[in-house]
């Protein structure tokens, strides 16, 4: 599939999970899509980076599910900080790990999972919605009922996949991509290189095959697509661009200028001006 066609699918208040972790393997391609479409007043569930940034900036959350939304090298995403102080948006704020089992929750079609993280922490105040359960066997703890992650689509970006849609990561983390893909009734890969299905074996060991096609709905080829965020082995992230959209986030007129040479276009435009501005930094 092409991006474009990817995000024909999505619609309008759809809840969308978003794989990577911070400002690391996002699928960023994916999303300067989306924000060239009209689809809007989305429920985003992300362990949140720059996604999460741009689709605020361009008003197209209503409602976020996040553990953080950070840029890594830089703590806070501007964007995301800047819609939270105007209230843009509704925010569920989950402990990392009641993020991961609400995933998993809804991987194996739980309505949700007892864990303990959580318990003794300001989750629970921040998050009145959240119950407690009793275990039914003699120890009698109190758990915390972590609803299921349910999604309608989920984007993730891995480093290879083949047309089947079995999708592989080469960098030092999985994250949680499968999570989401399984969570999702829809779900898209991109990634760095299409390759044979035998390749995929060649290239890492079988744990590296992290998503499976019965997961999978379609599979998009974007080189740098997770640009500016890294991609390892292939790329770092791009600090340098980083930093410019980081300072640009602050300012409404460099912001505009901003948006103007990079995201005005589409995804060859995009390279492109990323390419020129890589240049100048040289």
């Amino acid at each position: 599939m092409t991006a474009e066609q990817v995000v024909g699918r999505l619609e309008s208040g759809m809840t969308l999970g978003i794989g990577g972790w911070g400002s690391r393997r996002k699928p960023m391609a994916l999303i300067r899509a989306l924000l060239r479409s009209d689809v809007t007043d989305l429920t985003v569930v992300s362990y949140g980076g720059p996604d999460v940034g741009l689709l605020a900036a361009a008003g197209k959350i209503r409602k976020l599910v996040a553990a953080f939304t950070t840029l890594d090298s830089i703590p806070l995403e501007p964007h995301f900080r800047a819609a939270r102080e105007s209230a843009a948006f509704e925010l569920t704020e989950l402990d990392e790990a009641m993020f991961m089992w609400g995933l998993t929750a809804a991987v194996h079609r739980l309505p949700f999972m007892p864990i303990r993280a959580g318990l003794g922490s300001d989750i629970m105040r921040v998050n009145p919605g959240l119950r407690t359960v009793v275990s039914p066997y003699e120890d009698g703890e109190e758990l915390v009922a972590v609803p299921a992650l349910r999604l309608d689509a989920a984007l993730v970006h891995l480093n290879r996949a083949d047309a089947f849609g079995n999708g592989q990561y080469l960098g030092p983390d999985p994250y949680f991509d499968d999570l989401f893909c399984e969570a999702a009734d829809a779900a898209y890969v991109s990634c760095e290189r299409i390759v044979g299905s035998a390749d995929l074996l060649q290239a890492g060991a079988p744990q590296t095959l992290l998503v499976k096609r019965h997961s999978v709905t379609g599979v998009v080829e974007t080189p740098n697509g997770a640009h500016f965020t890294s991609c390892a082995p292939d790329y770092d992230r791009d600090e340098a661009f980083q930093s410019a959209y980081a300072k640009a986030a602050a300012d409404p007129a460099a912001w505009r200028e901003f948006t103007e040479r990079f995201l005005s276009g589409d995804e060859d435009t995009y390279q492109a001006a990323v390419a020129a501005f890589a240049k100048e930094g040289a």
